[in-house]
């Protein structure tokens, strides 16, 4: 790491300067040089100072900084002299620049300041277009301007050459006044500078910018700044809405001025092309009650301190949003604080010592506490500590006369000395310098209040806190301000006796001089020391020895971090968090003695930045974001993750997306408390998942984002979802009385339900329920409220959950729950042809057919070589191969038929077969790890477990299953304790099956392939199996394909996605009198112990482009109207299955008026009169 320096300033103006190869702070060589303030950039530091001129310090560089000074001399021919400096009144100047538009002859050209030397006389560049030439560096044309070129033709009119000279910057290493302005109009006296910009671009060797406020609260802005022009050219101004006290620029983009009033001010639209930006935006103080003190910004950070000594971190800044999104409270006192490279933190703290922010890293931005910058103090240099004494009998020098120009370049000039402001050091060792002589208004140290009341001891610095004074001038001063002034009018404070009186010196002073009088005055006359003439603080002798303030340490009021190059791992000698804390000396012997009192709460106030406080935790990356307005398309964005950490443990998360839109920044937040799902999705092959907000769900719009690569995707999934559950306070694993789903790609989410989530009134809406993701993949899942879960994955493998017991610490019991997880499926594309007389059944189709190859539906192309698995996590494990499995059946080879397209397909050809299809399938596999236990060895279609409220207590739980071949099963043995049951018993039936529920008091329902309802009679405990079928007529020309049973009502879904009600259902008649339709564009549903109606529905109405799979839930369901009322629509689309029977937590009932139905459906009541039961 290469050396670099930390500068700082103390309350005298001294500055001083700290190597990261050091060990001891270095004060600059000019001793009469006084700053009021410093900011630092990679390899210079410009300056302040109590004259308000501008001033830099260049680091010494191997390589000189030159610049090349250049003018062209032109020349006309004409007949009786040949070339001349004689031009045409229409030519250009004899002597002007490359243009010819401005005059430049050689005796124009002068140095910019004294900072600069000429390296050599004026010569001519003998080149022509970068190669020697032989014509004394004449270039010929035939008229000005055309085209210049080395050889002279016939009718060549006009020639000019280049005149070069160089000047080279001799002030590095040193502190050199920047000129003023001229002809252009100077800005008026600066109080504040701020250095940055030098990475807003990516070339190497980037100029930084620099930015200046002034005493009357405008911005300026220096142009012209180049590495090979340092000291840049010119001010410009920049209009502000309001006015500014100071002002802060980071390495980037970013910048923040602080106003009088204490609010804020961020430059919007900074870039290279517009370098002062487009706009300001105002931003409000930390504190409502405390108005701002200080700002400092760095790359993509913002620091405040309040007129209160608290910090503050802005969250949420970015290029892209440079205003932040809130503000964050840091623990320690600290008058100002300054981020340097690498945003890291420096401060001056209310005791006066410097200290360093510990563990600043680009994650963790706001670090984890305040360590002090313990270096060294004193050196054998002589001249470090300089020190003007009083002396009547030595050389007088008039205070008027004496300078603080360049005195690195020489003596000051005499005869601009009347002009300049005096550079002076404190008058009195009891008299507190507040700025530089021109410093208006005056503010003194208010009255002592009683003790309860009373401020902290007050050690000015420097025009900072001038200005909080300031800005606070047309306020009252309260009690509690630490800051306290009392008007002019008022009677001075006393001052301590003079040094003549104690045998000491007078130090030289840079405030008013007339107040000094006054007190020396004041004091002669209480102790009747005479008063010498000309002692009055206008004339003084010099003497090297240590400077006030000096013996034990500078008092710091200032310092600039922004060319120390160091970060959280850099082994710095003097950054230590065991390091010694840095003592503060007092100014007079009145303020040592009050902190003498107050030694306890020294000691405290050192000891409170080292205490851990808020902090931000910041995790960011690079994604794809699908972009959902037109054009939509894939668009490269920036993430951030930041987290912040209450001091009570709390944590609070945002998640931006930075993006840029016609060259303009931008940027989409999402508060991770008001995420509600986090969903992987299947999106153009990409790791895609999407973001839920409830507004989001509203909108149907969710954020769809996409990784890289796998390990990316899950590491973003596993640290949103981690932050989503602590903001919630969710830390335990599913409760037994958990919602279970699973997604078409066959994640498994769980929801923990509130008490009021099926309460008939005030019920909270659905697409507020927050749903986490479990490690599983399954097709289906069923749940139970005593805790046990199965599942079922694509392949029929039967999975029973073994994740409810917490995991302990230990790392061995967290892996025996995680078990290996394996699934199979597979994936389908459909061949179509049609017949045509001349060749029979070909792939020549209609132009208002199905694409050739497509999907089941015919609405999308689909062949073998563009179909993919459905996720990267899926690998293929078999070739395509003609699938004969299909409903419907197949002939020999495949092949289904039908008249036309989209007509019931069936497997043998007739003659008004026109069209035909066949399926082809490929397998995939996927393998996770995963809380589920395998229970081998049937493979299963179905499953459902008995529903029971919480009090309920159960030596087994019945359990029922449907297999693949269509059998029913019963598991036997299946307890809390043993969720995987025991053993399967087979329930006999004379067809095969497809759906099956059971629901409160044992009744058992199922359909069979055929469509049939079923109704299992006589089932018990004492008899699990029940004895005997009963045959319930399904609705008129429908054929139901699955069904749910709650404790007292039953709900079932046809084919053509309607959804039925059973009516009639009483104990003494279990089956039901009829059917009744309650709403279409259902998918499947859920009915739970409570009664309550959950389901998957095809679509949203009024997004047909939703994607199929939305979660709905059935309002107004209650002991009165079992039906319900409307439906609130929820997490979609793309889920795949739902589970409520877990969820028995009741609520009170109160009637709910009946509200606009959200169905897509209209409401109609067919019935359907129940036949006669048929045992089977």
């Amino acid at each position: 790491m290469s050396i670099t320096l930390l500068w700082a300033v103390d309350v005298y103006g001294r500055v001083y300067s700290l190597s990261t190869a050091g060990q001891r702070w270095e004060r600059a060589d000019d001793m009469l040089l006084e700053l009021k303030r410093v900011s630092a950039g990679k390899g210079r530091c410009w300056g302040v100072g109590c004259d308000h001129h501008v001033y830099l310090n260049m680091m010494p560089h191997e390589t000189p900084i030159r610049f090349k000074e250049e003018t062209y001399e032109n020349q006309r021919w004409n007949p009786v002299d040949g070339f001349t400096d004689t031009l045409l009144p229409t030519d250009r100047w004899p002597w002007s620049d490359v243009t010819g538009l401005t005059p430049q002859p050689l005796h124009s050209f002068q140095l910019p300041s004294r900072s600069w030397e000429w390296e050599g006389d004026w010569y001519v560049d003998q080149s022509c277009g970068g190669e020697p030439s032989q014509t004394g560096g004449w270039e010929y044309a035939v008229d000005f301007p055309a085209n210049f070129s080395p050889d002279k033709k016939w009718n060549s009119c006009v020639r000019r050459r280049r005149w070069i000279r160089y000047r080279r910057y001799v002030a590095q290493g040193s502190w050199a006044k920047i000129p003023l302005d001229n002809p252009r109009r100077p800005p008026l006296p600066l109080c504040d500078i701020s250095c940055g910009g030098w990475e807003m671009s990516d070339q190497s060797g980037r100029y930084p910018y620099l930015w200046g406020v002034t005493q009357q609260g405008q911005v300026w802005f220096r142009e012209g700044i180049h590495p090979r022009v340092p000291e840049g050219s010119s001010w410009e101004e920049v209009e502000v809405p309001k006015e500014v006290a100071q002002i802060s620029t980071g390495p980037g983009d970013l910048l923040w001025a602080l106003l009088w009033d204490g609010n804020l001010l961020v430059r919007t639209g900074l870039s290279l092309d517009s370098p002062i930006g487009t706009s300001w935006v105002e931003v409000d103080s930390p504190a409502r009650e405390v108005e701002a003190l200080h700002v400092s910004v760095g790359v993509g950070v913002v620091w405040v301190v309040t007129k209160d000594y608290k910090v503050w971190f802005r969250r949420g800044v970015n290029s892209h949003n440079p205003c932040g999104s809130g503000w964050i409270s840091i623990g320690g006192e600290m008058m100002m604080v300054d981020v340097g490279l690498n945003d890291q933190v420096w401060a001056v703290g209310e005791d006066r010592g410097l200290y360093f922010r510990i563990g600043v890293t680009p994650s963790e931005p706001t670090g984890n506490g305040w360590i002090p910058v313990s270096a060294e103090w004193g050196s054998g240099k002589e001249g470090v500590a300089s020190r003007i004494k009083s002396d009547t009998s030595g050389p007088q020098i008039e205070a008027s006369q004496m300078t603080d120009s360049d005195s690195e370049l020489g003596p000051p000039d005499q005869q601009h000395s009347t002009s300049d402001t005096p550079v002076l050091e404190a008058a009195d060792s009891s008299v507190v310098p507040l700025g530089g002589t021109d410093t208006s208004p005056q503010t003194e140290l208010a009255p002592a209040a009683p003790d309860q009341d009373a401020p902290k001891p007050f050690i000015p610095a420097s025009d900072s806190f001038i200005n909080s004074l300031v800005s606070d001038r047309e306020k009252p001063p309260a009690t509690q301000q630490p800051i306290a002034e009392a008007p002019q009018e008022e009677e001075p404070a006393r001052m301590l006796p003079t040094p003549e009186a104690t045998g000491r010196s007078d130090p030289w002073s840079n405030v008013d001089l007339e107040g000094a009088e006054a007190a020396r005055i004041e004091q002669a006359a209480a102790t009747g020391a005479p008063l010498m003439e000309g002692s009055a603080g206008a004339t003084y002798s010099l003497e090297t020895s240590h400077g006030v303030g000096e013996e034990d340490g500078p008092v710091w009021a200032w310092i600039s971090g922004g060319g120390c190059n160091v970060d959280a791992s850099s082994q710095i000698s003097w950054l230590s968090s065991t390091g010694p804390l840095v003592s503060s000396l007092s100014l007079t012997p009145v303020q040592s003695a009050a902190w003498s009192e107050q030694q306890e709460q020294r000691e405290e106030t050192r000891k409170k930045p080292l205490e851990r406080s808020n902090s931000v935790w910041v995790r960011k990356g690079l994604l794809r974001w699908w972009r959902d307005w037109k054009p939509q398309r894939w668009v490269d964005v920036s993430v951030a993750l930041e987290q912040s950490t209450k001091p009570d443990g709390r944590k609070d998360s945002i998640f931006f997306v930075y993006y840029t839109q016609y060259d303009e920044k931008k940027y989409l937040h999402v508060f991770i408390n008001e995420v509600t799902a986090l969903v992987p999705v299947l999106r153009d092959c990409h790791y895609a998942f999407a973001v839920y907000t409830a507004q989001r769900t509203k909108a149907r719009s969710p954020l769809v984002l996409a990784a890289q690569t796998e390990q990316d995707l899950n590491d973003w999934l596993t640290l949103l979802s981690e932050c989503c559950c602590e903001c919630r306070g969710i830390t335990a694993p599913p409760s037994r009385h958990a919602l279970w789903s699973t997604t078409v790609k066959g994640d498994v989410f769980v929801h923990e339900p509130s008490f009021s989530l099926e309460a008939s009134a005030h019920t909270p809406a659905c697409d507020h329920t927050f749903w986490r993701q479990v490690p599983g993949h399954l097709r289906c899942i069923e749940s139970n409220s005593l805790g046990l879960v199965w599942g079922i994955g694509w392949d029929g493998t039967a999975w029973v959950y073994s994740g409810h017991q917490p995991a302990s610490g230990d790392p061995s019991q967290q892996q025996q729950q995680q078990q290996q997880q394996t699934d199979v499926r597979s994936v389908h594309v459909y061949e179509n042809q049609r017949w045509n007389p001349m060749t029979g059944y070909t792939d020549k189709g209609l132009p208002t057919d199905r694409p050739m190859w497509s999907d089941e539906s015919g609405l999308r192309e689909c062949t073998k070589g563009s179909t993919h698995p459905p996720s990267p996590q899926w690998s293929w494990i078999s070739e395509w191969a003609v699938d004969h499995g299909v409903p419907g059946g197949t002939d020999k080879e495949g092949w289904q038929y039908a008249a036309d397209f989209p007509v019931t397909f069936h497997g043998h050809k007739t003659m008004k077969d026109f069209v035909r299809r066949r399926r082809w399938a490929r397998k995939c596999t996927i393998s996770l790890r995963g809380p589920w236990q395998q229970v081998p060895p049937i493979i299963l279609s179905d499953i459902s477990m008995m529903p029971c409220l919480a009090q309920s207590k159960m030596e087994q739980v019945p359990l029922w299953a449907v297999s693949d071949k269509g059998d029913i099963l019963c598991r036997l043995g299946v307890t809390p304790q043993n969720p995987a049951g025991g053993s399967w018993l087979h329930v006999g039936t004379d067809q095969p099956f497809k759906s099956i529920s059971i629901g409160g008091a044992h009744q058992v329902w199922a359909i069979a392939r055929d469509g049939s309802v079923f109704y299992r009679g006589s089932v018990s405990p004492q008899n699990p199996a029940g004895e005997c079928w009963y045959h319930i007529p399904s609705p008129a020309r429908q054929t139901l394909r699955q069904l749910s049973v709650g404790r007292t009502s039953v709900f079932a879904v046809d084919d053509n996605s309607n959804l039925w009600f059973r009516q009639g259902l009483t104990p003494s008649y279990p089956q039901g009198s009829a059917w009744e339709l309650i709403s279409n564009n259902v998918s499947k549903v859920s009915v739970g112990p409570l009664d309550q109606v959950w389901i998957i529905s095809e679509g949203v109405p009024g997004f047909p482009a939703e994607t199929p799979g939305a979660i709905c839930h059935r309002l107004g369901v209650g002991p009165m109207q079992p039906k319900g009322q409307s439906w609130d629509f929820g997490l979609g689309g793309g889920c795949e299955h739902i589970s409520v029977r877990g969820n028995s937590v009741e609520a009170p009932r109160t009637s709910l008026t009946a509200g606009p139905s959200r169905s897509p459906a209209p409401q109609r009541t067919p019935t359907q009169v129940n036949g006669s039961a048929v045992e089977v």
